[in-house]
């Protein structure tokens, strides 16, 4: 079994993409965790460009499964004085598996500032309730119920709050590690559920809203709510604040009920 760290720094280069060799404990199902595939193809890209300003956004396409020998082809889309978009493309043993679009954005001054969405008053870690999952990649993360439902509950409300981090002693905090956490929850809309049901990630779109990624512990607070559950799809937003409250990323997935 492979932690974070270890299987990310094991990414080597191949010509003009970067493999890694990733273990079965980082499936789901047939395929890798699709917060994986996500990391991969950001660990490529920042790989194979290292002079980019911090990320500030993504969207995926998880076009098919990852299995077997993992590649990662990234590509400059466009350079500007403060952006580069970069596109990366994973492939697996039956060919494209994710297709992936980076923006990279150096800071400029502003005279405005605004934020919404404050953390909300909850447990800390340590108060909040354990619960384990019957997915293999689950076992690389430590989840903690800190309000909302529990999956499989039939609860109304399919909202799930969550204090996660890795289980990763030698991991530092990063974007590419942050990208893998972020995929982690459960889908909101197994809260549904009253029994066990596929899932599978279509789309998914996020913003980074803070370079700074240090929080206490590792452990970061995610909040995902499912705003729509109908005709086998679900949309799912997602919300990750650090340890102190700072909101640092936002996303929005499109997931693919079975059931």
């Amino acid at each position: 079994m492979a932690d974070f760290s270890e299987l990310i720094n094991g990414v080597h280069r191949d010509g003009d993409a970067w493999t890694a060799d990733v273990s079965d404990d980082w499936r789901q199902g047939r395929t890798l965790f699709g917060g994986l595939s996500g990391a991969l193809c950001l660990e490529a890209a920042k790989r194979g460009f290292t002079d980019l300003p911090p990320l500030r956004s993504a969207q995926f396409a998880l076009v098919g499964p990852a299995a077997g020998k993992i590649t990662v082809r990234p590509s400059m889309l466009r350079r500007g004085k403060s952006t580069a978009f970069v596109s990366a493309d994973l492939f697996g043993e039956d060919g494209l598996a994710t297709h992936a679009t980076f923006c990279f954005t150096a800071p400029r001054p502003s005279a405005y500032n605004y934020a919404i969405d404050a953390m909300p008053e909850i447990k800390t870690p340590e108060q909040s309730t354990p619960f384990s999952r019957k997915v293999n990649f689950a076992q690389h993360f430590d989840n903690r119920l800190a309000g909302g439902n529990l999956p499989f509950s039939k609860a109304a409300d399919p909202t799930l709050l969550l204090w996660m981090r890795h289980r990763d002693e030698a991991l530092v905090p990063s974007p590419t590690a942050l990208v893998a956490l972020a995929d982690a929850p459960p889908p909101a809309a197994q809260v549904l559920f009253d029994q066990q049901a596929p899932v599978s990630t279509m789309t998914w779109a996020f913003d980074f809203l803070a370079d700074d990624l240090e929080t206490d512990g590792g452990w970061w607070l995610i909040r995902v709510s499912a705003e729509s559950v109908v005709s086998g799809y679900s949309s799912q937003a997602t919300t990750v604040w650090s340890s102190t409250g700072k909101r640092v990323l936002v996303g929005y997935q499109n997931v693919a009920v079975f059931g």
